[in-house]
């Protein structure tokens, strides 16, 4: 008797140019186990892989491919470099679809698959950034330039993609207003966030017998609403001294707008924030909180720590900005307050406070809507129909 095999049929080569390595890993590869399942190849284009995590790509059957680019660079020669790099690199895989994710593989990515003959470019705006991220006083005259710059880009890469996806129905609308010379409404697609494995993201059940503490998760920057959150619990322990602030997420020296050392050392001292430092275990200290915070004004896809807190079962207290917005029903799984407005977000950390009866119930709420809108399964799935697979 014969043995009969089954071989797994390589249907089509995709191509997934991002920046960081760690974004691969942490954001894309529920994707890639879906694409691979489905017997694609995969090869993934990233700035700074090391040898232990192209080992584990390539165990997976996926080709990891090194690229230069400078993430925040100003230098247009040094990024058509990049371009005209990737577009001879493209030409020689001769893939079938390329997925370009953040804005300079959007840009110089999309351009370069369209010149090396690509069948199928997807480019994918996962939030709109720095560049588009307003201050208290607005936008300052560099970034204006910078937003009509990078609309002049944005205007002959559209050109060049096959679909543009987002992950909230803001970003298209303002981003139309500095891509002035293409309308690209007819390719645009909604996302509503990257998505999370809820089975990786139990309920937990919330205590509401020990005094509330609320939880914020994300770098030490300004944009993500550290120092008008450091305002807002200063002033609410000094009504309720119990109420506990966990802050979880690490400072950016190359960032200057990211908290200071010595003011993050000044904070723990005064027992003014709960502080442990770099963590692996984020799911644990979830559940040992009651309330999700995030009062950032940074331009969001939809933020991913917000999804797990949703996932836990926290009620989730943020602002109402573009990506945040998407992460709330008002009053039922929480609420959004205005974007710089400490007061506002002080009454909402006392409400809290002052009904915990409440908590478990939006919390639940926080765990059906993210069940039914950031299930990653979900999400990939409308991934592949974006992508024709």
């Amino acid at each position: 008797m014969k043995l009969s095999y089954f071989l797994l049929e390589v249907k089509l080569k995709v191509v997934i140019i991002g920046t960081v390595a760690s974004s691969i890993f942490g954001f894309r590869m529920p994707l890639i186990k879906e694409l691979l399942g489905k017997g694609h190849s995969i090869l993934v284009f990233a700035i700074d892989f090391n040898l232990e995590q192209k080992k584990e790509l390539l165990a997976l059957g996926v080709s990891p491919v090194d690229y230069q680019l400078s993430r925040s660079g100003l230098n247009p020669f040094a990024d058509l470099k990049t371009m005209l790099t990737l577009k001879n690199t493209l030409k020689e895989i001769k893939p079938d679809i390329v997925l370009s994710y953040f804005m300079k593989p959007v840009i110089y990515g999309s351009i370069a698959a369209y010149l090396a003959g690509v069948p199928k470019k997807i480019a994918m705006l996962e939030g709109l950034g720095y560049t588009y991220t307003p201050s208290l006083n607005g936008f300052s005259f560099k970034k204006k330039i910078l937003q009509y710059i990078q609309g002049c880009l944005f205007s002959i890469s559209f050109r060049a993609t096959n679909e543009i996806i987002f992950l909230n129905p803001d970003d298209p609308k303002d981003l139309s207003k500095y891509v002035l010379f293409y309308n690209y409404s007819h390719k645009i697609n909604v996302l509503g966030g990257i998505g999370l494995d809820i089975s990786e993201f139990s309920y937990s059940a919330v205590d509401i017998t020990k005094p509330i503490r609320f939880v914020f998760i994300a770098r030490l920057l300004a944009e993500k609403g550290i120092y008008q959150l450091i305002d807002a619990i200063k002033i609410v322990k000094k009504k309720y001294p119990t109420a506990e602030l966990l802050v979880l997420g690490n400072l950016d020296k190359e960032s200057p707008s990211s908290l200071k050392s010595k003011e993050l050392e000044s904070l723990i001292e005064q027992k003014i924030i709960v502080y442990p430092g770099h963590v692996s275990n984020v799911t644990e200290w979830l559940s040992e909180s009651h309330v999700f915070v995030l009062p950032s004004y940074y331009r969001e896809g939809v933020p991913r720590s917000t999804q797990e807190a949703m996932a836990i079962g926290r009620p989730i207290l943020t602002t109402d900005v573009p990506g945040c917005r998407e992460t709330v029903v008002e009053g039922e799984n929480g609420y959004m307050v205005p974007a710089f407005d400490v007061n506002s977000l002080v009454e909402k950390m006392n409400w809290f406070i002052e009904h915990p009866e409440y908590i478990e119930p939006m919390g639940k709420v926080s765990r059906r809507l993210a069940e039914e809108k950031f299930d990653v399964h979900k999400v990939n799935e409308k991934m592949l129909q974006i992508m024709g697979l």
